[in-house]
């Protein structure tokens, strides 16, 4: 990907608890410092910043979110890539991401 910043880190998808709560991963603290510190320029309302993510063979544009209670970046995984990857609550993924 020209001209992004690519990261690789293992993670955990999990569930928000609201009502029809969304799944996530969370980027690891000492990355999502790191990219806030030096690309929080690119982040456009409610710290969204846009990225592309990789989970297995599936990549896809998407956005991360910074969730300041965590202190670090969030990543919504939706339905269709859940699917596709065969992902489950608090399974163990490793995950690319550019941002």
């Amino acid at each position: 990907m020209k001209g992004k910043i690519k990261y690789e880190f293992p993670t955990k998808l999990w569930k928000h608890n609201a009502p029809g709560g969304w799944h996530f991963v969370s980027l690891p603290k000492d990355f999502s410092q790191e990219i806030r510190k030096n690309l929080q320029w690119q982040e456009e309302g409610w710290g969204r910043m846009k990225a592309v993510a990789q989970i297995k063979a599936v990549k896809w544009e998407t956005s991360i979110w910074f969730d300041s209670k965590q202190e670090r970046y969030i990543l919504p995984v939706k339905a269709e890539i859940r699917k596709k990857t065969q992902l489950v609550l608090d399974q163990t993924i490793e995950m690319t991401l550019w941002v």
